[in-house]
């Protein structure tokens, strides 16, 4: 039975359908197979004595595989390459002799990683623009809404809720061009041969160097890549598996910051990630509305970003042309950080799209530490009305004091403005106007404007599509 075996949450909870068929079995090993016509197919275009037929039968059963028979096979001989071989062989038996001519398992293998990263890459692409186009509207809506900021952790000049979601919504641009990047610096390894000399493709066309790179080029372009690395040992360089973990784990990191954001505004009561109609916060504690959906994206988000050290150690410790112990690794880190990553980017778009805000308490926050925020306005003011700055200094010093003591000695509301308004030195000043929000917040309605309009609407121009529905799934 299923539930008497381990199961990966990645698939079974978190990701999407969508990047779990991408890294499945069928996906793999079809795509060994239309690598297999494909080398075929250049081969016989070079002039090789490959026959329309062998071709015409590898292309009929590309898709049909049995996988019974291969994992007889791979029992047999403990090579997965040359089981599917067989398997191939056997439902091709016109094509047998010519399958995987002169090629290295390699040739399918990393071939097959590369094609499958792009597709993941394109759909990460995809799940990016989703989350910043839910974050829009959000950012727009609320460029005026005037909150307090913080720096560590500590009430800091006012920003407004517009203005913080811009911040999370550069991060994820600086990731969306990233990979876009890396999907522009993907190649293919194409026909490299066994150790990358190209030696056995040299051999079957009988030293002719200018058929091997011709062929180079045809299998790369049938696979969509316009270039190859231009020199590998007997894989395509594991620096390329390191450089897009890393991008998965930038990714991991912004949506981390998002949801931790999320969680202190929670505690703070001013901001919500969506909480559904039955939705239970705690087993025991039925009042509880824990930020779960934002707690999950840090977990998995802690996750892929050990990974990317993962793909680092693997592409460091590559010995020469090639030492297997990338394998077994690499077929857990790579594809589990796609998931990881497509998983994260689902939750981030669901928290997105769902945000609840709570202006009377963010008003309420804001004008606890409002009065401390006005001092230095409610100086200058009273300066230029004729008063002495270093004086007037020491009188807002005390008064702030004495006030902070109310609130922190005794739990008593801010009475700082009441205190300056029954001094005589600032009783004249036109204070509430002074402590109008809309005079702390700068630039903050504008930039946001400028930067959805000068940044995010053209990149998410160059976007491939929209992002396929994900549900989250628990």
């Amino acid at each position: 039975m299923q539930e008497d075996r381990y199961s990966n949450p990645l698939i079974d909870r978190y990701a999407s359908p969508e990047m779990a068929a991408i890294w499945s079995p069928r996906r793999k090993f079809t795509t060994w197979r239309r690598l297999w016509v494909w080398l075929a197919e250049a081969q016989a275009e070079l002039g090789l004595p490959i026959r329309a037929e062998q071709i015409e039968q590898m292309r009929a059963r590309q898709d049909d595989i049995d996988f019974d028979l291969a994992a007889r096979y791979e029992r047999e001989l403990r090579h997965d390459v040359m089981a599917h071989v067989h398997a191939f062989g056997d439902q091709c038996p016109e094509a047998r002799a010519i399958i995987h001519w002169g090629a290295t398992s390699c040739f399918v293998t990393d071939n097959t990683d590369l094609i499958l990263i792009r597709e993941a890459l394109e759909l990460i692409e995809r799940r990016l623009a989703a989350v910043l186009r839910v974050l829009e509207p959000f950012a727009r809506e609320h460029r005026n809404l005037p909150c307090l900021a913080f720096t560590h952790f500590q009430p800091a000049q006012p920003t407004t809720v517009g203005k913080r979601a811009t911040l999370w919504m550069y991060d994820w641009v600086l990731d969306l061009e990233s990979v876009q990047e890396e999907r522009r610096r993907l190649r293919a390894r194409s026909t490299k041969g066994t150790t990358g000399t190209q030696a056995s493709f040299l051999q079957l066309f009988e030293g002719d160097h200018a058929k091997v790179r011709e062929l180079e080029r045809r299998v790369a372009q049938k696979m969509g890549f316009e270039q190859t690395y231009a020199v590998t040992g007997q894989t395509y360089p594991r620096k390329v598996d390191s450089r897009v973990l890393d991008v998965l784990s930038g990714i991991a990191q912004s949506c981390q910051k998002f949801a931790t954001d999320i969680r202190l505004l929670a505690h703070r009561k001013e901001l919500e990630e969506p909480f559904e109609k039955k939705q239970i916060g705690s087993s025991a504690m039925a009042y509880k509305r824990n930020p779960m959906r934002s707690e999950r994206i840090c977990a998995l988000a802690r996750y892929l970003i050990c990974e990317s050290a993962n793909a680092a150690q693997t592409a460091a410790q590559q010995w020469l042309e090639r030492t297997l112990d990338d394998s077994a690794n690499r077929r857990l880190a790579i594809p589990q950080a796609f998931l990881a990553a497509d998983a994260i980017l689902v939750l981030a778009a669901n928290v997105a799209s769902g945000l609840v805000v709570y202006p009377r308490v963010i008003e309420r926050n804001f004008q606890q530490e409002l009065p401390f925020m006005a001092t230095e306005a409610i100086l200058m003011a009273a300066v230029a009305a004729g008063g002495d700055r270093q004086e007037l200094h020491e009188r807002i010093r005390q008064h702030s004091q004495a006030a902070a003591a109310e609130v922190k000695q005794h739990g008593r509301p801010n009475d700082l403005i009441d205190r300056l308004k029954a001094d005589p030195a600032f009783a004249q000043l036109p204070l509430e106007e002074l402590l109008e929000p809309a005079r702390f917040i700068g630039r903050a309605p504008e930039q946001v404007e400028e930067f959805l309009e000068e940044v995010v609407s053209p990149l998410l121009a160059t976007c491939s599509g929209e992002a396929p529905d994900a549900d989250v799934k628990v």
